[in-house]
């Protein structure tokens, strides 16, 4: 009797030596049903291949490739697009593929039907390689004709090998138009930074910040040029006024000597006026100076003609005498004075108007810096980007001319498909396996079964369990050979059935 739902060891052997036929029963029956099962279900032929991703030819360090989509993302791509409608029902019709649903069910069930016989999935990397993209994948296909099976493996085969090279080439293709698009207009950028350097460059040309200094050193020679140049028109207008001075002392000798004849007095007083002069231009230049030789020329000629002077005195008026050379060359030298005075002022103004201008450029150029550093800024970095776009573009072309050449990563078939000599579904051995497993299961349940549903007592114990009395004696059995077989069997200290007495 089993209490509280726990089974012990004696109850177990005690069951199944009382239905011990269950066990072999119920496994040969269920063997033999899936045993019958795998002869009467539809056959199921699975042809499958292995697709490998062969490395490209150039190495990735010299030509980056352009698709650098994961193979798990691209394979997901493709497998969406190869199991969609559009390209299934081509393929059903062009196998005829399902013929006993047509007609029952919609186009659409029968390429969903499609769908699921199609399996792709990814090869496992090498254990102990970290990091590395699976090395290719699998196409199985699953159909009831082994030959149909195999023609529908091959197609998707190289649907996936030229789907792949045409997804590769147009995204190839579509990134070099797209960088070339970016490059023209990064040229164009670049261009319009250049004109708008140069055009300022042009306004401020003189204030730029690399001709700071050279603005510098023409603002110093300038000043010393204005410095000399102001120096010598000083010395111009006192030249000027000496020989004024002189011609006004010439002009009023020569009036003297008209007018007195050759009177010594007045050439007395003559003598004295020019040595006067020499006396103060001694003072401001040396013996040399033409000025000094030609005021002492004179001095002497005085002399010679106070030495030689005629006693008759002149009869002409000085408005009818000649000037003489001496006041002739004083006027023509104050004209020289004029014009170099007039020069030497044009020459200053000249100058101060370029300190004026040099000195504007040098106050402008903090500002002008700023303003062309943030233009040289902006030309730069149009520049840089300009460059980079052609280094991509040209890297583009490259890994384009790659693929239309087959050089780059390719699917490569390592096996081609082959006709299944022999059922994927069902599968024998899985198939007996499994009912041998589930007879055995089935066995165990159903002793359990009737292990709960058995309410015998077979000890005292289950006696003072049920009728909660004690046991007062037990009678033996009546058949001794029955008795001494159930003695042999019997553990020690066990009791057999007994009687329970009320006391």
């Amino acid at each position: 009797m089993v209490r509280n739902g726990e089974i012990t060891l004696a109850d177990m052997k005690r069951v199944f030596r009382k239905y011990w036929w269950i066990t072999p029963f119920a496994t040969i029956v269920l063997t033999s049903l899936a045993f019958i099962a795998t002869l009467i279900l539809p056959k199921k032929y699975t042809s499958a291949t292995s697709v490998l991703v062969e490395q490209p030819v150039v190495p990735d360090d010299l030509v980056k490739p352009v698709v650098t989509m994961d193979l798990n993302q691209r394979l997901a791509s493709m497998k969406a697009q190869l199991l969609s409608s559009s390209r299934l029902q081509p393929m059903v019709d062009k196998f005829n593929l399902y013929p006993e649903l047509r007609g029952k069910v919609s186009p659409e069930e029968i390429v969903y039907s499609l769908q699921k016989a199609i399996d792709v999935e990814l090869l496992k990397p090498m254990d102990g390689v970290m990091g590395r993209q699976p090395p290719g994948f699998r196409v199985s296909v699953t159909y009831d004709n082994p030959r149909t099976a195999q023609q529908i493996c091959q197609e998707i085969t190289s649907i996936f090998i030229a789907q792949n090279s045409s997804q590769r080439i147009n995204q190839a293709t579509q990134t070099t138009d797209f960088l070339s698009g970016q490059v023209e207009e990064a040229k164009q950028r670049m261009d319009e930074q250049d004109a708008r350097l140069a055009q300022f460059k042009r306004q401020y040309l003189g204030s730029l910040p690399e001709e700071e200094q050279t603005n510098l050193s023409l603002l110093t020679g300038l000043n010393t040029q204005l410095e000399a140049a102001m120096q010598s028109l000083n010395r111009a207008q006192q030249d000027k006024a000496f020989t004024e001075t002189m011609l006004t002392q010439q002009e009023a000798n020569w009036k003297m000597s008209v007018a007195g004849g050759s009177n010594p007095d007045n050439q007395e007083a003559q003598l004295a006026n020019l040595q006067d002069q020499l006396t103060n231009l001694l003072t401001r230049y040396t013996p040399e100076h033409p000025d000094v030789m030609k005021l002492k020329a004179q001095i002497e000629d005085l002399k010679m003609r106070m030495a030689s002077a005629p006693t008759t005195l002149a009869t002409t008026t000085p408005g009818k005498q000649h000037e003489p050379a001496q006041i002739q060359q004083l006027r023509a030298k104050i004209k020289q004075d004029d014009l170099n005075i007039s020069d030497l002022t044009r020459r200053q103004n000249q100058i101060q108007d370029q300190v004026h201008l040099i000195q504007s450029r040098v106050q402008a150029s903090p500002m002008v810096e700023e303003q062309f550093k943030e233009l040289t800024r902006n030309s730069q970095s149009a520049t840089d980007f300009y460059n980079e776009l052609m280094k991509k573009r040209a890297n583009s072309a490259m890994a384009t001319d790659l693929e239309h050449r087959e050089q780059s990563e390719q699917f490569k078939v390592l096996d081609a498909p082959s006709i299944p000599s022999s059922p994927s579904f069902p599968k024998v051995p899985l198939f007996v396996g499994g009912g041998f497993a589930s007879g055995l299961v089935l066995s165990l349940a159903l002793l359990y079964a009737l292990a709960m549903m058995d309410k015998a007592m077979y000890s005292e114990l289950d006696v003072e369990k049920y009728l909660k009395l004690p046991v007062l004696t037990s009678v033996p059995s009546l058949d001794a050979a029955a008795a001494h077989k159930n003695r042999l069997k019997r553990k020690p200290g066990s009791f057999e059935p007994a009687v329970a007495l009320k006391s």
